[in-house]
């Protein structure tokens, strides 16, 4: 099984005052800085660093496309589970599913869907910007079998 095919990366993240709105409910385009997050960190637990991929390979994944669906409102001092989980792999970009779910308050209850999307991430050259091919080495990584699978 492939890390496409497996189960969802989860990542924490707690919803803090600078992350609301007026109304005190998380401001919609906040989704999209914990969708970044939760992408960075499972790409670092598949030990491949951003910062290290510009050094050694000379280029980057950045956001091409994005659609976010907004179901239910996160609030203050919440915990949310980001996830990430790979939907589609090409040749120069990965389309990412990824959810805000709230995090069940008791044991049994199941967490609840905020908000979902689907992200599409290219692969560029660090000096000109233009696309190219996934370095294999990367999608290798990518690609590999999930542990204990």
């Amino acid at each position: 099984m492939s890390e496409a095919e497996g189960r969802p990366f989860s990542w924490p993240v707690r919803v803090y005052w600078e992350d609301t709105d007026a109304g005190g409910i998380v401001f919609y385009a906040n989704y999209l800085k914990f969708f970044e997050r939760a992408r960075t960190e499972w790409l670092r637990g598949l030990g491949i660093q951003q910062q290290g991929l510009r050094e050694k390979l000379g280029g980057m994944f950045v956001v091409t496309d994005t659609q976010v669906r907004y179901l239910r409102p996160a609030r203050l001092d919440d915990l949310l589970l980001v996830t990430a989980h790979v939907l589609e792999v090409g040749k120069a970009s990965l389309t990412i599913s990824q959810t805000a779910l709230l995090k069940a308050q008791q044991d049994g209850e199941a967490d609840s869907l905020l908000c979902e999307g689907s992200i599409r991430i290219g692969w560029v050259n660090t000096a000109t910007m233009r696309p190219q091919r996934i370095p294999a080495e990367v999608l290798d990584v990518i690609q590999a079998p999930a542990p204990n699978t």
